[in-house]
């Protein structure tokens, strides 16, 4: 564990030194989601604050002052000023936190990962609903310049996402590079818009005011917590300048959101609010009214653009979220493929993609328009923010040690308005907010399923085995075994217990290699391990050697890569003289069960689902030898 703690020194070498080449990334990469709100944000903010009756003065500067303060209480001192602060080795993200906290708060450790599958799930939920409402809420725009395009809005916008999920097979290195420049010019373009129409009506920046929202909310009851929960949907991005971290660091994502994406955002929803003081009738979509008719259809156009961005950045960190998942065991083996040589966080998730299209296009089918979506989206997204606070507050004082006094102080007027707008969002449960609770419930019971289902195996796998010293100490007394020439590596998850499929081995074929290598694979709470940290080479005597890899969470573990690292310990790999022996277990229901029926029933299937563990560990198909074995649950 001590020699992974120097992981990032192994993967700064492949970053770019350009503060401005990281800022101008983080803007493509972390601000789609935020960046692409304005589309939608105020204009159901507004219509819920009407509740479909006349559009007032005060309820406009009363809607966009709570817009600007959530911005800058959310965006700009929770996350950018605070939780950024809480870092692992320079990754965030909600699972991150989850294995920083376990490493210290080992007594908890179950109510630890709860909280991170809670908070996985959830961002789950917003993964599906993102790429839906923001790509629909961008072709809406074509109705404004003729109602003879509405039919195709939701052709068009499926055939979008369809085209978005195809591509990722190929990776994004290649579109990925015109992520900033786009966004760049995105957040340019809506704050020039915002300014023009700012400058008419200066009025509009009494709204900088909190009070005039404070008053909104008092004086409009339920109206405006319902409209407090839609102006939650201009913070929905928040989460992935965590989450997205360590891709561009803290100080290139701090410097894009404080020089560019805040004044930017800023100057838009002004200008929406503006407009709207003069020309109410505008509410049905501000946004786009905001830019002179010819400049209509190159608007929907960059709109187009800039949510088709949003929407690659939440499916690449839906892939990366899945692979932590899958080495802190909270899901079945994936095959993860890397799209790119020089990048980690270049990674494609066939199954995962698929399933996350068929869920966009059933949002998409289900709900037919932005408006209808957008009651579904701040469930999701405020779920994970309760649950980062709270993280948040024990890293304080686990981590680094603050007081109790201190660290209530700070998080609590952090906590009070992430449960707050959480309030105003469950109001809308029964107009789709069911969608993400329902989605992130079975996403938390498949996670704890598989988590307590791979631990009753690990255990009953163990209880099966013999001490591996004892089992050595035998067979060199033993003349019954054929010796052949060759290296067979035998993966265990202890490497103190003699593997089981070493045993099969022997009892069936009755032959033992010339050397044997007891393989362990370890996944460390940190997100990667440097190559100094990957190998620990045991040699036993002159037939049997112990060795452990260790990636980290963050890695896609390569064993053959991993085994020819280890030449300064001791043992030379060879690929064409090395055969790979694994456990192929087979999962049955047993009765009695260790677990209630259903969930037994979840996990056999579950296994099913799981891919090969030579697949998962990159071990060349024509070395791999699979020995099975029964076990009920």
């Amino acid at each position: 564990m001590s020699d992974a703690i120097s992981a990032p020194a192994a993967i700064h070498t492949k970053r770019p030194t350009s503060l401005a080449t990281l800022t101008l990334g983080s803007i493509g990469v972390v601000y789609g989601d935020l960046g692409t709100s304005p589309l939608y944000a105020l204009k159901e903010s507004l219509a819920a604050a009407s509740a479909g009756g006349a559009l007032t003065q005060p309820m406009v500067l009363g809607v966009v002052s709570l817009v600007l303060w959530t911005l800058f209480v959310i965006v700009t001192l929770k996350y950018v000023l605070l939780i950024m602060r809480a870092d692992n080795h320079g990754e965030g993200g909600i699972l991150t936190l989850m294995a920083l906290l376990q490493g210290v708060m080992r007594r908890r450790f179950t109510a630890i990962s709860v909280l991170g599958m809670a908070g996985a799930a959830m961002f789950y939920g917003d993964a599906m609903i993102t790429p839906a409402v923001s790509v629909l809420s961008a072709v809406e725009g074509l109705k404004l310049a003729t109602p003879a395009f509405e039919p195709y809005i939701m052709p068009l916008s499926m055939a979008i996402l369809i085209g978005l999920f195809v591509v990722q097979r190929w990776g994004t290195a290649a579109v990925a590079a015109w992520f900033g420049p786009v966004m760049l010019v995105w957040f340019c373009v809506i704050g020039i818009g915002g300014l023009m129409n700012l400058i008419g009506d200066l009025s509009i920046l009494a709204a900088l005011n909190p009070l005039l929202g404070i008053e909104f909310l008092l004086n409009h009851g339920y109206a405006g917590m319902v409209a407090l929960g839609a102006v939650f949907l201009t913070v929905t991005g928040a989460e992935a300048l965590y989450a997205d971290m360590g891709h561009f660091g803290r100080k290139p994502i701090k410097l894009a959101w404080m020089s560019i994406i805040f004044p930017a955002l800023v100057l838009c929803y002004l200008g929406q609010g503006a407009m709207l003081l003069s020309s109410p009738d505008k509410a049905e979509n501000p946004f786009f009214h905001l830019f002179p008719e010819w400049a209509l259809l190159p608007m929907v156009g960059l709109a187009m653009l800039a949510t088709t961005i949003a929407s690659q950045s939440v499916i690449s960190g839906a892939f990366s979220l899945t692979r932590q998942a899958i080495q802190l065991g909270l899901l079945p083996r994936m095959e993860i493929r890397r799209t790119s040589e020089t990048e980690k966080g270049q990674i494609y998730l066939p199954r995962a993609n698929w399933l996350l299209l068929i869920a966009v296009l059933y949002l998409v089918f289900a709900f037919k328009s932005s408006s209808a979506l957008a009651a579904a989206f701040g469930i999701a997204v405020t779920g994970t923010m309760v649950i980062t606070s709270i993280m948040a507050f024990l890293v304080m004082r686990t981590c680094w040690k603050w007081p109790l006094l201190v660290s209530a102080l700070v998080i609590a007027p952090f906590l009070a308005v992430d449960t707050i707008f959480l309030s105003a969002n469950l109001l809308k449960v029964f107009e789709g907010g069911w969608i993400p609770l329902a989605m992130g419930t079975a996403l938390m019971v498949i996670m704890i399923t598989w988590q307590r289902g791979s631990k009753i195996v690990a255990q009953k796998s163990v209880r099966d085995e013999t001490d591996l010293d004892d089992f050595i100490r035998s067979i060199s007394t033993s003349s019954s075994a054929v010796r052949v020439r060759g290296v067979a590596v035998f993966l265990t998850a202890n490497p103190n217990s003699t593997p089981t499929s070493l045993m099969h081995n022997l009892k069936h074929n009755k032959v033992l290699h010339e050397h044997n290598v007891i393989l362990r694979v370890v996944t460390e709470d940190v997100p990667r391990v440097p190559n100094s940290g990957r190998a620990s080479v045991e040699v036993v005597n002159d037939r049997f050697t112990r060795i452990v890899l260790r990636f980290g969470y963050m890695e896609t573990p390569d064993v053959p890569a991993a085994l020819r690292q280890c030449a300064a310990g001791g043992f030379a790999y060879n690929a064409m003289n090395s055969s790979f022996f694994l456990s192929r277990r087979v999962i049955r229901a047993g009765r009695p069960s260790d677990m209630p029926r259903w969930q037994s029933w979840l996990f056999v299937n579950m296994a099913k689902w799981a891919d090969d563990a030579s697949l998962y560990f990159q071990i060349p198909s024509g070395r791999a030898v699979e020995i099975g074995m029964q076990i009920n649950v």
